[in-house]
């Protein structure tokens, strides 16, 4: 699940420009996601124009949970990894 998550978060900028995905509501949207200080509720909240069928709403939470068990370094680890990907050659 934790890879599925990581792969889903991966694909989803589809245009790069320098230093993040280009989009500032999936920025928003990934770094509510991987904000431990953020529950589930408050994430649920925010997605709440996005998210209206209870299956969306189960996957919503389902994703921040995942998030929320990862520690502080892998949280860390992945907003790198995003950075890394946002600076290569392959967004500019």
């Amino acid at each position: 699940m934790k890879l599925v998550t990581v792969l889903m978060l991966v694909a989803l900028p589809l245009y790069c420009y320098a230093g993040s995905s280009g989009c500032s509501l999936l920025d928003n949207v990934i770094e509510k996601s991987v904000d431990p200080t953020v529950s589930k509720d408050e994430y649920r909240v925010y997605l709440k124009d996005f998210v209206q069928t209870d299956v969306e709403k189960k996957a919503a939470d389902e994703l921040k949970q995942c998030f929320l068990q990862q520690s502080n370094e892998t949280l860390a680890n992945f907003t790198q990894m995003l950075q890394i990907i946002y600076d290569s050659k392959y967004c500019k």
